[in-house]
């Protein structure tokens, strides 16, 4: 990977560890949900005028399974993120679940794409695995601090599986079907976006108070959520998903330090130190790959 791809994932990831610090703040709300995928479509729609005025993109029924499949798995991935959020700590949830994202995607890469790693990247893979379990503890001890606490790991693993599905699908859509990316990222909200109406409709005045509460929040996650997306999925049409989604992950680090500083959150030192080995784990399989 170039310096230029390098940068470009790099900021990605930095804007992701952004926008998840502010939906930690919003709680678990499905209207927020709805309110930063709507508003999200809303301000990426130039997009599709530049796409099929300018650019006169065709579309495929095929390309159209997709967008349907992208936005279902993502709505999955935002739906178990913001459980995860409501129940425990940015700096346990979002290390766990996006280590265990690039982890399971490289693993199906290399098993579906036919993708082989090096031997830095297997080792890469065990530190990752390291790092997790590092954040998770005894299982008996887990399961001692109460039912929250496991919860809250429960949901960062369904995460990290929807992460690892995501990232492989929408590879597939952009790179060997030829999705332009800022379609799929626009689609994925519009969809989103639809597909909550009918609840938020029936919920309006939680809608309304989620609105005034956390507003600039929504802002946030509605800019930043698509746009850290988008420059993966630039990256993705001519990058090995197992190089590209281990790079994305260095986003652990400055998550956890974003939780353990600004939200205060306990257990910072050994929490960044797991962290720590999560990047490392990552960074040896991006650049063993």
């Amino acid at each position: 990977m170039d310096h230029l791809w390098l940068l470009v994932v790099l900021i990605a990831a930095c804007l992701h560890a952004c926008w998840n610090f502010l939906a930690k703040r919003a709680g678990s709300s499905f209207g927020f949900t709805w309110l930063f995928s709507t508003l999200g479509a809303l301000i990426y729609l130039p997009s599709l005028f530049y796409l099929f005025f300018v650019a006169h993109i065709q579309l495929t029924w095929l390309q159209c399974i997709f967008f349907v499949g992208s936005a279902g798995l993502h709505l999955s991935y935002f739906f178990f993120l913001q459980k995860g959020y409501g129940a425990g700590d940015l700096s346990l949830t979002y290390p766990i679940a996006r280590g265990t994202g690039p982890l399971l995607s490289a693993l199906c890469a290399i098993a579906w794409l036919g993708e082989r790693p090096s031997a830095g990247a297997m080792i890469g893979i065990a530190l990752l695995i390291g790092g997790v379990l590092c954040l998770m503890g005894n299982p008996r001890r887990l399961v001692m601090r109460g039912e929250g606490t496991s919860l809250v790991v429960g949901y960062a693993l369904l995460t990290g599986v929807f992460i690892a599905a995501y990232t492989l699908w929408d590879k597939v859509a952009v790179s060997t079907f030829l999705v332009a990316p800022l379609l799929l990222c626009e689609t994925e909200c519009m969809l989103m976006s639809v597909t909550l109406l009918p609840a938020a409709a029936r919920n309006w005045s939680m809608v309304k108070e989620t609105w005034r509460v956390h507003r600039l929040e929504v802002l946030g996650v509605a800019i930043f959520s698509p746009l850290a997306y988008l420059l993966v999925l630039f990256v993705l049409t001519s990058h090995p998903v197992s190089q590209v989604a281990p790079l994305r992950e260095s986003s652990v680090l400055i998550g956890t330090l974003l939780g353990t500083r600004l939200l205060a959150e306990k257990r910072g030192w050994s929490r960044l130190g797991s962290a720590a080995l999560i990047l490392a784990g990552i960074t040896l399989l991006a650049v063993g790959t």
